[in-house]
């Protein structure tokens, strides 16, 4: 297995790294203070092709995997989380669904205008009730006629308040579990689909977040997005492939922290020299650089099987778990480092913080990802 990037990676990774050192950077701390992205930077990162990122070329987009995706989101959420995290859900989640799901007439139809911007995608999945065990979902879609009438609510969903798509999940057999779910394209606007306000979070403050209420919804039959029922296995598989997303994002908090701590160690003097030049510094900085090169050797692991079409889910969700968990200890190593500084919004390092911390929890917990990782080695 090459870890190595090929000099098209290494392009794809400078022109991310460029953009978001002159884009989002500067920017950063304001959206996280005014709790919005503007969307004239959504029409920007369109026009890189970052909204589509997975989408195939025949369908306006990029046609990248894996890697190509972790690459990119490293260098956004280095300075920015909540850009990052509309990335995933767009990409990784919303249209990641659509292109795994749909057919091809819904594909003609939903990918292009994701891929360039024209509207941005979100995902529904959780709910008030049920988040970590999503098979305990309890929306319901009932046929009637030519359209499924959906009634419930969802919680937690990200780039809800201005997607202009929704792939939504909801139950279409009255057994619960597993077993009778389905996914739904509902488009903005749509007679039913009521909009939440947005949440006031910890982290990740520019990437909106907001519940859905979904009040008899009525959605054509044709936007039914995948086989009757079988809902539930499309989103596990979309989820696989979203954690690898969540774990380059935490890579890229991760090493943000340190090349914050890296610069503020060299210019902070306490006892007549350098901070790097004490060793309880040093040490910090070691563990940092050890962790984040092993998270991103972890992820990058998980993005070259999932490329290749082999099994990644158990590579998945240990990238997801190591990374998520390694960049909430770095960003706190970066505020021991940075002091009494570290504790203010004058640097960005206490943002990073809160922005990792949704990384240990959204797409499935910490406490998941070892459930998962531990099944397999027990085998069940």
């Amino acid at each position: 297995m090459d870890f190595e990037l090929s000099d098209d990676l290494i392009a794809l990774r400078d022109v991310a790294r460029r953009f978001a050192a002159e884009h989002i950077a500067p920017h950063a701390r304001k959206w996280d203070r005014e709790a919005d992205i503007p969307r004239e930077v959504v029409r920007k990162l369109a026009e890189l092709g970052f909204l589509g990122i997975f989408i195939p070329t025949e369908h306006g987009g990029c046609g990248f995997g894996d890697r190509e995706a972790a690459v990119i989101m490293e260098e956004i959420a280095r300075h920015c989380g909540a850009t990052a995290l509309l990335l995933d859900a767009h990409n990784a989640l919303c249209s990641a669904h659509i292109i795994r799901a749909a057919n091809e007439e819904q594909k003609k139809k939903y990918l292009p205008p994701l891929a360039r911007g024209d509207h941005v995608g979100a995902w529904a999945l959780s709910e008030p009730g049920c988040g970590s065990d999503a098979a305990a979902l309890t929306a319901t879609a009932v046929r009637d006629g030519d359209h499924w009438v959906l009634n419930g609510a969802k919680h937690w969903i990200t780039n809800g308040a201005y997607a202009g798509v929704y792939v939504i999940m909801a139950r279409t057999t009255p057994e619960g579990g597993p077993k009778g779910i389905s996914g739904f394209i509902v488009e903005r606007g749509t007679p039913g689909l009521i909009i939440g306000p947005k949440e006031d979070k910890l982290g990740m403050r520019g990437s909106d977040t907001v519940g859905l209420t979904l009040e008899n919804l009525r959605v054509p039959a044709a936007n039914l997005c995948g086989q009757l029922h079988q809902g539930f296995i499309d989103a596990m598989k979309v989820l696989e492939r979203g954690r690898i997303t969540i774990a380059a994002m935490s890579v890229g908090l991760a090493r943000g922290s340190l090349e914050e701590s890296l610069r503020y160690a060299k210019q902070r003097e306490s006892m007549g020299k350098p901070i790097f030049e004490h060793q309880s510094i040093q040490f910090m900085l070691a563990d940092m650089a050890m962790h984040v090169d092993a998270a991103r050797l972890l992820t990058q692991k998980a993005a070259i099987l999932s490329d290749a079409g082999q099994p990644s889910n158990i590579e998945a969700s240990m990238a997801k778990l190591f990374a998520s968990e390694i960049a909430t200890q770095a960003c706190l190593n970066a505020i021991q480092i940075h002091g009494g500084n570290g504790y203010t919004k004058e640097v960005p390092v206490e943002r990073y913080l809160r922005d990792a911390k949704l990384c240990e929890i959204g797409e499935g917990s910490s406490q998941i990802q070892r459930i998962i990782i531990a099944r397999n080695l027990l085998g069940f």
